[in-house]
């Protein structure tokens, strides 16, 4: 998840991550220094859908839905070998890439009030943030380092909801894969 350029997010705001326990060894250290949101409180994680209704919106038929939404996909293995950069951001690719791509589709078609990351690009590429902000030279330092640690496999079951509380991040919910 990212916040504005400034890094900060807003009291309420919420979106819904795949966290992926399996790769905090390898990249914990890059993203507490190079990630906000790794400072915020959110786990090393590929984004579903940021951002997401407003915590005032989220009430117990809100989390029914998500659940029955996200319930209807299949729980899977993805592996992390290689990184992507999209300008001043280094990430880790997930292969595959589809059954997220599936699952933020589903999340935007039910609620297309939030599109992903407001609508700001054509196609959402999923990936797991590393390093945001920061110039060519801190990104390349943190891919050769990533290089010598990867590959890392994480097992997908669930998507958690996260909620801004106005300083950090936290998870209000989880709702399972199939």
């Amino acid at each position: 998840m990212a916040g504005d350029d400034s890094g900060e997010f807003q009291a309420g705001q919420s979106g819904l991550i795949v966290r992926v326990p399996e790769a905090e060894p390898a990249v914990r250290a890059w993203r507490d220094r190079l990630d906000p949101s790794a400072r915020a409180g959110v786990p090393a994680h590929v984004t579903v859908l940021f951002p997401f209704l407003d915590e005032s919106r989220i009430d117990d038929g809100a989390c029914a839905a998500i659940g029955e939404v996200i319930g209807r996909h299949r729980s899977f293995e993805a592996r992390f070998e290689h990184c992507g950069r999209f300008p001043g951001i280094l990430y880790l690719v997930p292969e595959p890439d589809i059954p997220f791509r599936r699952l933020t589709e589903a999340i935007a078609d039910r609620w297309p009030e939030t599109p992903p990351f407001g609508g700001q690009f054509d196609e959402v590429v999923p990936h797991m943030t590393i390093a945001q902000g920061q110039d060519d030279a801190v990104l390349e330092e943190a891919e050769a380092d990533l290089r010598s640690r990867l590959p890392v496999t994480g097992r997908v079951s669930s998507v958690d909801l996260m909620v801004h509380d106005g300083t950090r991040w936290q998870q209000r919910a989880s709702f399972a894969l199939r």
